[in-house]
C-alpha cells in the first residue's frame, strides 16, 4: 500500500505552489495550538522542492509557529478556565494537560526548550504555560531557540541531501510512514498501559 507515497507526492505538489509560504505559515502557526500534523510534513518537501529557499522557509516556520505559541500561551493565560479546561475534558485530554503542568512543575522553561525542538506535544505546553502563567520572555525565547533549532536543522539536512535525499526519499517514503506509525501505536500503548 502506497498511502504515504501518494501523501507525500501531494504535500512536494503544495511545495511547489505559489502561495506555499503562506501555507507554511498557516500550518505552522495552527500546529503550535491545535493542528494535529507536524509543520515538517510541509517544510521539508518545500526545501527538496527549492533547496534555494530552504533558509527562508524555516524562517517562516520558526517565527509563525512562534507566534503560534504565543497565541497558545495567551488562550492558556486568559481562557483557560473558561473555555480551554472544559474542551480538554471534552476531547479527553485533560491527563495529557496536567502532565504538562506536572512538566512545567518539574522542569521550568527547558521543557519549552524541549517540546519546541523535539516531537513532544508543543501545543500543549503552550497552552499550560499560559495556564500556568509562566514568565512570557522566558517563554518566548525557549520558544525561538527550540523552534529555529528544530527548522533550520530540517532545512540544513535537506540542503545537504539534495536532490539524491529526494529521490532515496520517495523510494523510502513508505517504509518512513509505517515505521512512524508503528512506533507511534507502541508508545501509546507502552504511555497506556505502564
Amino acid at each position: 500500500m502506497k498511502i504515504f507515497t501518494k501523501i507525500y507526492e501531494i504535500c512536494l505538489k503544495w511545495a511547489k505552489h505559489k502561495h506555499a509560504e503562506y501555507y507554511l505559515g498557516i500550518i505552522s502557526f495552527f500546529e503550535s495550538v491545535i493542528f494535529p500534523i507536524p509543520v515538517d510534513v510541509m517544510l521539508a518537501p518545500m526545501c527538496l522542492a527549492r533547496l534555494d529557499r530552504a533558509w527562508r522557509y524555516a524562517l517562516i516556520a520558526t517565527i509563525t509557529s512562534v507566534l503560534g505559541g504565543l497565541f497558545g500561551y495567551l488562550l492558556g493565560y486568559y481562557a483557560f478556565e473558561g473555555y480551554i479546561e472544559p474542551l480538554l475534558a471534552d476531547w479527553g485530554l485533560t491527563q495529557r494537560y496536567e502532565m504538562a503542568a506536572n512538566w512545567f512543575i518539574d522542569y521550568g522553561v527547558w521543557i519549552v526548550f524541549v517540546a519546541g525542538f523535539a516531537p513532544i506535544p508543543y501545543k500543549l505546553l503552550t497552552i499550560s504555560a499560559g495556564a500556568l502563567a509562566m514568565p512570557l520572555m522566558p517563554f518566548m525565547i525557549a520558544s525561538l531557540i527550540g523552534r529555529a533549532g528544530r527548522f533550520y536543522l530540517v532545512a540544513y539536512l535537506i540542503r545537504l541531501g539534495g536532490e539524491k535525499m529526494e529521490q532515496k526519499l520517495h523510494k523510502i517514503i513508505d517504509y518512513i510512514g509505517w515505521g512512524v506509525v508503528i512506533v507511534a501505536i507502541l508508545g501509546y500503548l507502552l504511555y497506556k498501559y505502564l
